[in-house]
């Protein structure tokens, strides 16, 4: 390097090993862009299910006592079918209860009716093509509908985002910390799905189309009323804006055709759980069984506030939890969501307030707030930051699999569900 500057030397392509491996990741990424948007996200949702898997066989053989029984390190089907998976496993192979079990008081007890029908009657309709088992069966029907889903996820991004954020978008869905559930036999990766392609309708306003859709969603997972609050809330905004907005009548009568499809989907479970068990309140009694109370709308977050808080601070690390809420909806990444995706997350997250009880599994329940994701890739287009985020949800879902998947019984019995 005689004769150049240190400046000069500094600004030199890097030598060696390095410029190999530099200029194989650069002839990579060309090679990867110019595959068909499909194949990049195949590719990409497959890498970030290869991840979970492994870390799913790791955390296993870190499995000692349990109450499923296993000696040794459990298989990896095993261990998936663990929590919630069984209740499932419950219901594909006999059905649900005809009548709600109950406690001396007239408590009702955990049992089948939480959990909605569509993801396990799915698997028993293919079983009975197939002959699969459960065990093996539902894993696969999950992990394909993850798939879907993120074929689902990229068209409605590309919706909003030009193509390379788009995808970014669906590497943070892919990759978030507790996206190793849509590869497990539970009726996350369905519901995703249902709920990428009933947003993608109604954003291209078909919404007729989006009927059959929030419907089978509406059976999928408890995710109706949001929905249907959704879709209350951008009629009421169209009509009040319909002198500087057209609205026409054709387009009026087809989005309350959609909102009222939403309404009565939210409610078909809970009906038809007080038709098969002549029980009024067979749902919601059910859902309180988990939290040892009865229904009560926002109550368990203040008592949550409470307990971890105190009296006084609770209520003021609540408020501040609300307000910091309010003010990521109504920031410039999530306001470039787009009013249908900004309002979806505004709707799921006031449902979740008013009925959840908030534990460890809340963290899996903010799955339908996966467009979210896109407003992370919309936060800064730096390589750098868009890789550290990425490293970072990876991160994470090793926390989450390492302390919530694991069994590890706490000292009053029992341990905390993921």
């Amino acid at each position: 390097m005689e004769g150049r500057t240190i400046a000069e030397n500094r600004q030199l392509p890097p030598s060696g090993p390095n410029r190999i491996l530099a200029d194989a990741a650069a002839s990579a990424a060309r090679v990867f862009g110019r595959w068909p948007w499909y194949a990049q996200v195949l590719v990409v949702w497959a890498l970030a299910r290869l991840f979970s898997f492994a870390l799913f066989l790791a955390v296993a053989a870190q499995q000692g006592l349990n109450p499923w029984g296993w000696e040794g390190t459990p298989s990896y089907l095993q261990f998936i079918g663990a929590w919630d998976s069984e209740w499932y496993g419950k219901i594909f192979s006999g059905g649900y209860p005809a009548e709600i079990p109950r406690d001396a008081n007239g408590r009702a007890l955990e049992n089948e009716w939480a959990f909605y029908a569509l993801f396990p009657g799915l698997v028993r309709a293919l079983a009975a093509v197939t002959g699969l088992g459960w065990e093996v069966l539902a894993p696969i029907v999950a992990t394909a509908a993850g798939f879907g889903a993120a074929l689902m996820v990229y068209r409605l991004f590309a919706l909003r985002a030009a193509a390379g954020t788009a995808l970014w978008g669906v590497v943070f869905v892919a990759v978030s910390p507790v996206s190793p559930v849509l590869q497990v036999p539970y009726a996350e990766s369905l519901n995703l799905l249902l709920l990428a392609a009933a947003l993608y309708l109604l954003l291209t306003r078909r919404y007729l189309a989006a009927v059959p859709v929030v419907l089978l969603m509406c059976l999928s997972r408890p995710v109706g009323v949001a929905f249907a609050l959704m879709m209350g809330i951008l009629f009421v905004r169209r009509w009040v804006r319909r002198r500087t907005e057209p609205f026409p009548a054709p387009e009026v009568r087809r989005m309350v055709v959609l909102g009222i499809a939403s309404g009565a989907g939210a409610l078909a479970w809970p009906v038809a759980a007080w038709a098969a068990t002549g029980d009024l309140r067979a749902y919601t009694d059910t859902e309180t069984a988990w939290r040892g109370d009865s229904l009560l709308l926002f109550k368990p977050w203040f008592d949550e506030a409470e307990r971890l808080f105190g009296p006084v601070l609770g209520p003021a690390a609540l408020a501040g939890l609300v307000l910091l809420t309010v003010l990521c909806l109504n920031s410039g990444p999530v306001r470039r969501l787009g009013v249908e995706l900004q309002v979806w997350c505004a709707a799921y997250l006031m449902y979740l307030f008013a009925f959840l009880n908030p534990l460890t599994s809340t963290f899996r329940l903010l799955l339908p707030l996966f467009p979210l994701g896109l407003a992370l890739a919309y936060l800064s287009t730096s390589r750098a930051y868009r890789w550290t985020a990425a490293a970072a949800f990876l991160i994470l879902q090793i926390v989450w699999v390492a302390w919530l998947w694991r069994w590890t019984p706490l000292p009053g019995g029992g341990d905390y569900p993921p």
